[in-house]
């Protein structure tokens, strides 16, 4: 590779990764609402009773953890916007 060619695919790189954290900054900033029965084991934002650690669900989409989603998108994503009721 010549030095044109190195220099070119760094800009490039350096572009991408630009775009990337603006779209990723953007998605963010949107309106965001609590999703029960959504996250994955590990990646709950908080927990509902048990402790409130975030990151400590022990599976995959227990009710009584949630994950912070864009506004709209719980229910499609299977969950639900109020926590379960405790028995």
């Amino acid at each position: 590779m010549d030095q044109k060619t190195v220099i070119r695919s760094a800009l490039m790189g350096l572009l991408a990764v630009g775009v990337a954290g603006a779209a990723s900054a953007q998605a963010q900033s949107g309106a965001k609402e609590k999703c029960y029965g959504v996250a994955k084991a590990g990646q709950n934002d908080c927990a509902a009773g048990k402790h409130s650690c975030a990151g400590t669900a022990r599976k995959d989409n227990d009710p009584d953890y949630w994950k912070l989603v864009a506004k709209g998108t719980c229910e499609k994503m299977g969950g639900k916007l109020s926590a379960p009721k405790k028995s």
